[in-house]
Protein backbone atom coordinates (compact mmCIF):
# COMPACT_ATOMS: atom_id res chain seq x y z
CA UNK A 1 0.00 0.00 0.00
CA UNK A 2 1.08 3.51 -0.95
CA UNK A 3 3.01 5.33 2.31
CA UNK A 4 1.39 8.13 2.97
CA UNK A 5 3.53 9.32 5.63
CA UNK A 6 5.18 12.20 3.58
CA UNK A 7 1.57 12.73 2.00
CA UNK A 8 0.36 16.36 3.17
CA UNK A 9 -3.39 16.10 3.12
CA UNK A 10 -3.83 19.95 3.56
CA UNK A 11 -2.07 20.74 0.16
CA UNK A 12 -2.63 21.90 -2.66
CA UNK A 13 -3.11 18.35 -5.33
CA UNK A 14 0.08 17.34 -6.90
CA UNK A 15 -1.12 17.54 -10.73
CA UNK A 16 1.56 14.25 -11.01
CA UNK A 17 -0.52 12.29 -9.02
CA UNK A 18 -4.13 10.80 -10.21
CA UNK A 19 -7.99 12.18 -8.86
CA UNK A 20 -7.98 14.50 -6.39
CA UNK A 21 -4.59 14.84 -6.32
CA UNK A 22 -4.08 11.38 -4.21
CA UNK A 23 -0.85 8.99 -4.53
CA UNK A 24 -2.58 6.18 -5.26
CA UNK A 25 -2.12 3.44 -8.38
CA UNK A 26 -4.57 1.58 -9.89
CA UNK A 27 -3.74 -1.94 -8.33
CA UNK A 28 -3.35 -0.53 -5.14
CA UNK A 29 -7.53 1.27 -4.94
CA UNK A 30 -10.23 0.31 -3.58
CA UNK A 31 -12.42 2.64 -6.02
CA UNK A 32 -11.73 2.78 -9.70
CA UNK A 33 -13.46 5.54 -11.42
CA UNK A 34 -14.17 4.68 -15.45
CA UNK A 35 -14.45 7.78 -17.80
CA UNK A 36 -16.12 7.30 -20.73
CA UNK A 37 -16.48 9.79 -23.88
CA UNK A 38 -19.22 9.54 -25.18
CA UNK A 39 -22.00 11.73 -26.43
CA UNK A 40 -23.25 10.52 -29.66
CA UNK A 41 -26.97 10.29 -29.13
CA UNK A 42 -26.94 13.91 -26.87
CA UNK A 43 -30.20 15.84 -28.62
CA UNK A 44 -29.68 19.08 -27.36
CA UNK A 45 -26.09 20.63 -25.97
CA UNK A 46 -22.57 18.48 -26.79
CA UNK A 47 -19.61 18.51 -24.78
CA UNK A 48 -19.55 15.90 -21.88
CA UNK A 49 -17.90 13.65 -24.06
CA UNK A 50 -15.08 15.70 -22.64
CA UNK A 51 -16.41 16.09 -18.75
CA UNK A 52 -13.69 13.68 -17.49
CA UNK A 53 -10.72 15.25 -18.65
CA UNK A 54 -12.25 18.41 -16.68
CA UNK A 55 -13.56 16.70 -13.37
CA UNK A 56 -9.95 15.69 -13.11
CA UNK A 57 -8.51 18.75 -13.12
CA UNK A 58 -11.20 20.63 -11.36
CA UNK A 59 -10.71 17.96 -8.54
CA UNK A 60 -7.19 18.68 -8.08
CA UNK A 61 -9.07 22.06 -6.20
CA UNK A 62 -11.09 19.72 -3.92
CA UNK A 63 -10.10 19.73 -0.44
CA UNK A 64 -9.80 15.96 0.92
CA UNK A 65 -12.04 16.61 4.28
CA UNK A 66 -15.22 15.12 4.31
CA UNK A 67 -17.32 15.53 7.94
CA UNK A 68 -19.00 12.86 6.75
CA UNK A 69 -16.92 9.86 5.67
CA UNK A 70 -13.58 11.10 6.69
CA UNK A 71 -10.31 9.17 5.71
CA UNK A 72 -12.41 6.47 3.58
CA UNK A 73 -9.94 8.73 0.56
CA UNK A 74 -6.90 6.27 2.06
CA UNK A 75 -8.39 3.01 1.00
CA UNK A 76 -7.40 4.45 -2.51
CA UNK A 77 -9.57 6.19 -5.43
CA UNK A 78 -7.80 6.09 -9.01
CA UNK A 79 -9.14 7.37 -12.25
CA UNK A 80 -8.45 5.40 -15.37
CA UNK A 81 -6.67 6.70 -18.18
CA UNK A 82 -9.53 8.36 -20.88
CA UNK A 83 -9.55 5.97 -23.56
CA UNK A 84 -8.86 8.53 -26.54
CA UNK A 85 -10.05 6.44 -29.86
CA UNK A 86 -13.42 6.09 -28.24
CA UNK A 87 -13.69 9.79 -27.60
CA UNK A 88 -12.79 9.82 -31.58
CA UNK A 89 -15.35 7.31 -32.19
CA UNK A 90 -17.78 9.70 -30.19
CA UNK A 91 -16.45 12.95 -32.00
CA UNK A 92 -16.89 11.35 -35.75
CA UNK A 93 -20.37 9.75 -34.75
CA UNK A 94 -21.50 13.07 -32.94
CA UNK A 95 -21.69 14.18 -36.49
CA UNK A 96 -23.25 11.25 -37.91
CA UNK A 97 -26.19 11.97 -35.29
CA UNK A 98 -26.40 15.28 -35.73
CA UNK A 99 -26.86 15.20 -39.88
CA UNK A 100 -29.37 12.51 -38.88
CA UNK A 101 -31.34 14.41 -36.34
CA UNK A 102 -31.42 17.57 -38.54
CA UNK A 103 -32.65 15.21 -41.36
CA UNK A 104 -35.79 13.41 -39.59
CA UNK A 105 -36.53 16.85 -37.69
CA UNK A 106 -37.88 18.21 -41.74
CA UNK A 107 -39.94 15.35 -41.98
CA UNK A 108 -38.19 13.65 -44.19
CA UNK A 109 -38.88 9.64 -45.13
CA UNK A 110 -35.52 7.85 -44.10
CA UNK A 111 -35.92 5.08 -46.41
CA UNK A 112 -35.79 6.98 -49.33
CA UNK A 113 -32.16 8.43 -48.28
CA UNK A 114 -29.56 5.57 -48.33
CA UNK A 115 -27.01 8.02 -46.77
CA UNK A 116 -29.00 8.44 -43.71
CA UNK A 117 -30.16 4.86 -43.75
CA UNK A 118 -26.14 4.31 -43.52
CA UNK A 119 -25.86 6.58 -41.01
CA UNK A 120 -28.25 4.80 -38.53
CA UNK A 121 -26.91 2.00 -38.79
CA UNK A 122 -23.53 3.14 -37.85
CA UNK A 123 -24.73 4.90 -34.86
CA UNK A 124 -26.81 1.93 -33.55
CA UNK A 125 -23.47 -0.51 -34.06
CA UNK A 126 -21.55 2.32 -32.50
CA UNK A 127 -23.52 2.26 -29.33
CA UNK A 128 -23.68 -1.70 -29.38
CA UNK A 129 -19.73 -1.28 -29.28
CA UNK A 130 -19.74 1.05 -26.10
CA UNK A 131 -21.78 -1.31 -24.44
CA UNK A 132 -19.75 -4.04 -24.70
CA UNK A 133 -16.34 -1.76 -24.26
CA UNK A 134 -18.02 -0.68 -20.73
CA UNK A 135 -19.39 -4.36 -19.78
CA UNK A 136 -15.77 -5.32 -20.04
CA UNK A 137 -14.07 -2.63 -18.60
CA UNK A 138 -16.59 -2.55 -15.73
CA UNK A 139 -16.76 -6.58 -15.40
CA UNK A 140 -12.49 -6.44 -14.99
CA UNK A 141 -12.72 -4.67 -12.37
CA UNK A 142 -15.75 -5.75 -10.31
CA UNK A 143 -13.86 -9.08 -10.82
CA UNK A 144 -10.68 -7.84 -9.16
CA UNK A 145 -12.61 -7.01 -6.08
CA UNK A 146 -12.63 -3.16 -7.04
CA UNK A 147 -15.46 -0.40 -6.63
CA UNK A 148 -16.04 1.10 -9.30
CA UNK A 149 -18.02 4.72 -10.32
CA UNK A 150 -18.45 5.60 -13.93
CA UNK A 151 -17.96 9.21 -15.44
CA UNK A 152 -19.47 10.28 -18.13
CA UNK A 153 -20.48 10.88 -21.19
CA UNK A 154 -23.96 11.41 -21.61
CA UNK A 155 -26.61 8.85 -19.81
CA UNK A 156 -26.67 6.11 -22.40
CA UNK A 157 -23.01 5.27 -21.37
CA UNK A 158 -23.16 3.18 -17.69
CA UNK A 159 -25.71 0.55 -19.38
CA UNK A 160 -22.85 -1.81 -19.69
CA UNK A 161 -21.69 -1.02 -16.17
CA UNK A 162 -25.08 -1.92 -15.09
CA UNK A 163 -25.31 -5.20 -16.81
CA UNK A 164 -21.98 -6.58 -15.10
CA UNK A 165 -23.14 -5.54 -11.89
CA UNK A 166 -26.91 -7.45 -12.45
CA UNK A 167 -24.02 -10.49 -13.41
CA UNK A 168 -21.94 -9.98 -9.75
CA UNK A 169 -24.75 -9.15 -7.39
CA UNK A 170 -27.97 -10.12 -8.97
CA UNK A 171 -31.39 -8.59 -7.78
CA UNK A 172 -30.49 -4.74 -6.72
CA UNK A 173 -32.65 -1.29 -7.47
CA UNK A 174 -31.73 2.01 -8.94
CA UNK A 175 -31.70 5.42 -7.54
CA UNK A 176 -32.25 7.64 -10.40
CA UNK A 177 -31.46 11.47 -9.99
CA UNK A 178 -32.69 13.40 -13.21
CA UNK A 179 -34.55 16.28 -14.98
CA UNK A 180 -36.00 13.53 -17.26
CA UNK A 181 -37.33 10.00 -17.50
CA UNK A 182 -35.16 8.06 -19.86
CA UNK A 183 -37.72 5.84 -20.77
CA UNK A 184 -38.11 6.65 -24.15
CA UNK A 185 -38.06 3.69 -26.33
CA UNK A 186 -35.59 4.03 -28.98
CA UNK A 187 -35.25 7.97 -29.24
CA UNK A 188 -34.63 9.59 -32.42
CA UNK A 189 -34.55 6.30 -33.92
CA UNK A 190 -31.36 5.42 -31.34
CA UNK A 191 -31.78 2.02 -29.54
CA UNK A 192 -29.71 3.37 -27.09
CA UNK A 193 -30.01 6.68 -27.04
CA UNK A 194 -28.95 8.89 -23.64
CA UNK A 195 -32.99 9.32 -23.44
CA UNK A 196 -33.56 5.66 -23.53
CA UNK A 197 -30.77 4.18 -20.64
CA UNK A 198 -33.71 3.11 -17.98
CA UNK A 199 -36.18 2.23 -20.43
CA UNK A 200 -33.03 -0.30 -22.15
CA UNK A 201 -32.02 -1.09 -18.52
CA UNK A 202 -35.16 -1.96 -17.49
CA UNK A 203 -36.32 -3.99 -20.78
CA UNK A 204 -32.87 -6.06 -20.75
CA UNK A 205 -31.48 -6.11 -17.36
CA UNK A 206 -34.42 -8.57 -14.92
CA UNK A 207 -31.61 -7.84 -12.12
CA UNK A 208 -33.06 -4.14 -11.65
CA UNK A 209 -35.90 -4.85 -9.82
CA UNK A 210 -36.88 -1.36 -8.69
CA UNK A 211 -36.32 2.31 -9.90
CA UNK A 212 -36.79 4.79 -8.35
CA UNK A 213 -36.76 8.15 -9.80
CA UNK A 214 -36.40 11.76 -8.25
CA UNK A 215 -36.76 15.34 -9.78
CA UNK A 216 -38.30 14.56 -12.66
CA UNK A 217 -39.31 17.54 -14.59
CA UNK A 218 -39.23 17.18 -18.57
CA UNK A 219 -40.95 13.94 -19.76
CA UNK A 220 -43.42 13.11 -22.85
CA UNK A 221 -46.58 11.22 -22.40
CA UNK A 222 -44.83 7.45 -23.51
CA UNK A 223 -42.80 8.11 -20.49
CA UNK A 224 -45.24 9.36 -17.92
CA UNK A 225 -47.62 6.09 -18.84
CA UNK A 226 -44.58 3.90 -18.49
CA UNK A 227 -44.02 4.92 -15.00
CA UNK A 228 -48.08 4.37 -14.17
CA UNK A 229 -48.05 0.68 -16.05
CA UNK A 230 -44.67 -0.82 -14.52
CA UNK A 231 -46.33 -2.43 -11.66
CA UNK A 232 -44.61 -0.41 -9.16
CA UNK A 233 -41.31 -1.08 -10.74
CA UNK A 234 -40.96 2.19 -11.17
CA UNK A 235 -41.57 4.85 -9.05
CA UNK A 236 -41.56 8.48 -9.36
CA UNK A 237 -40.65 11.47 -7.40
CA UNK A 238 -41.68 14.39 -9.81
CA UNK A 239 -40.12 17.85 -9.02
CA UNK A 240 -43.39 19.51 -9.24
CA UNK A 241 -44.99 17.37 -6.78
CA UNK A 242 -41.88 17.65 -4.24
CA UNK A 243 -42.04 20.43 -4.45
CA UNK A 244 -45.73 20.90 -3.80
CA UNK A 245 -45.63 18.61 -1.11
CA UNK A 246 -42.66 21.14 0.96
CA UNK A 247 -44.69 24.25 -0.13
CA UNK A 248 -47.09 23.15 1.86
CA UNK A 249 -45.16 22.21 4.90
CA UNK A 250 -43.67 19.38 4.66
CA UNK A 251 -39.82 18.28 4.56
CA UNK A 252 -37.10 16.78 2.82
CA UNK A 253 -36.71 14.65 5.55
CA UNK A 254 -39.79 12.85 4.98
CA UNK A 255 -39.86 12.93 1.03
CA UNK A 256 -36.00 11.23 1.48
CA UNK A 257 -37.46 8.70 4.04
CA UNK A 258 -40.01 7.61 1.77
CA UNK A 259 -37.73 7.35 -1.14
CA UNK A 260 -35.26 4.82 0.71
CA UNK A 261 -38.05 2.82 1.76
CA UNK A 262 -38.65 2.55 -1.82
CA UNK A 263 -35.49 0.64 -2.47
CA UNK A 264 -34.25 -2.75 -2.50
CA UNK A 265 -31.47 -3.78 -0.19
CA UNK A 266 -28.70 -3.21 -2.97
CA UNK A 267 -29.05 0.17 -4.45
CA UNK A 268 -26.54 1.84 -8.04
CA UNK A 269 -26.92 5.27 -7.80
CA UNK A 270 -27.71 6.96 -11.28
CA UNK A 271 -26.89 10.52 -10.80
CA UNK A 272 -27.47 12.94 -14.22
CA UNK A 273 -26.44 16.21 -12.78
CA UNK A 274 -29.15 18.14 -14.83
CA UNK A 275 -31.37 16.73 -11.97
CA UNK A 276 -29.80 19.70 -10.17
CA UNK A 277 -30.73 23.18 -10.06
CA UNK A 278 -29.29 24.39 -13.70
CA UNK A 279 -27.33 27.37 -12.00
CA UNK A 280 -25.11 24.20 -10.91
CA UNK A 281 -24.86 22.49 -14.34
CA UNK A 282 -25.25 25.61 -16.78
CA UNK A 283 -24.10 23.38 -19.26
CA UNK A 284 -25.26 20.08 -19.22
CA UNK A 285 -26.66 18.79 -22.18
CA UNK A 286 -30.50 19.30 -21.59
CA UNK A 287 -30.83 21.60 -18.83
CA UNK A 288 -34.38 21.93 -17.10
CA UNK A 289 -35.46 24.74 -14.73
CA UNK A 290 -36.21 23.36 -11.00
CA UNK A 291 -34.47 20.68 -9.77
CA UNK A 292 -32.31 20.29 -6.51
CA UNK A 293 -29.53 21.75 -4.64
CA UNK A 294 -26.33 19.52 -4.23
CA UNK A 295 -26.61 19.32 -0.44
CA UNK A 296 -30.57 17.46 -1.22
CA UNK A 297 -28.99 14.68 -2.79
CA UNK A 298 -25.87 14.30 -0.78
CA UNK A 299 -28.34 14.67 2.33
CA UNK A 300 -30.60 11.78 0.26
CA UNK A 301 -27.25 9.88 -0.26
CA UNK A 302 -26.24 9.80 2.79
CA UNK A 303 -29.75 8.60 4.52
CA UNK A 304 -29.34 5.77 1.93
CA UNK A 305 -26.53 4.98 3.34
CA UNK A 306 -27.60 5.03 7.11
CA UNK A 307 -30.35 3.12 6.46
CA UNK A 308 -28.11 0.14 5.93
CA UNK A 309 -28.80 -0.36 2.41
CA UNK A 310 -25.76 -1.82 0.17
CA UNK A 311 -24.03 0.91 -2.09
CA UNK A 312 -22.84 -1.36 -5.32
CA UNK A 313 -21.91 1.73 -7.74
CA UNK A 314 -22.65 4.98 -9.05
CA UNK A 315 -22.46 7.26 -12.19
CA UNK A 316 -22.54 10.47 -13.03
CA UNK A 317 -22.99 11.75 -16.13
CA UNK A 318 -24.07 14.59 -18.60
CA UNK A 319 -21.66 17.16 -17.05
CA UNK A 320 -21.10 19.87 -19.34
CA UNK A 321 -17.47 22.22 -20.02
CA UNK A 322 -18.43 25.64 -20.22
CA UNK A 323 -16.12 28.63 -20.23
CA UNK A 324 -15.06 29.03 -16.30
CA UNK A 325 -15.73 25.18 -15.65
CA UNK A 326 -18.21 25.75 -13.19
CA UNK A 327 -19.94 22.53 -14.15
CA UNK A 328 -16.95 20.53 -13.52
CA UNK A 329 -16.00 22.47 -10.42
CA UNK A 330 -19.90 21.08 -9.10
CA UNK A 331 -19.39 17.79 -10.70
CA UNK A 332 -15.74 16.76 -8.61
CA UNK A 333 -16.88 18.55 -5.70
CA UNK A 334 -19.86 15.66 -6.34
CA UNK A 335 -18.01 13.10 -6.75
CA UNK A 336 -15.66 13.17 -3.68
CA UNK A 337 -18.17 12.83 -1.70
CA UNK A 338 -19.52 10.24 -4.04
CA UNK A 339 -16.55 7.96 -3.70
CA UNK A 340 -16.25 8.24 0.22
CA UNK A 341 -19.70 6.94 0.43
CA UNK A 342 -19.28 4.18 -2.18
CA UNK A 343 -16.52 3.33 -0.36
CA UNK A 344 -17.45 3.50 3.41
CA UNK A 345 -17.91 0.16 5.07
CA UNK A 346 -15.53 -1.76 2.40
CA UNK A 347 -11.90 -2.61 3.08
Amino acid sequence: MTDLSTFNVNSLGNPNNNIFGLPFTEEESKLILLPVPWEVTVSYGAGTARAADHIFAAALQVDLCDADFNDEWKKGFFMKPIDRKLLMKSDYLRKEAELYIDFISKGEELEKNKFMCKGLKEINEGSNYLNTWVYEQSKQLLTQGKLVGLIGGDHSTPFGYIKALAEKHGNFGILQIDAHCDLRKAYEDFKYSHASIMYNVLTEIEAVEKLVQIGIRDYCEEEFNYTKDSNNRVVTYFDRAIKERMYEGDTWKNVVDEIVNHLPQKVYISFDVDGLDPKLCPNTGTPVQGGFEAEQIMYLFKKVKESGKELIGFDLVESGVGEHDWDSNVAARLLWRMCNLLVKGHN
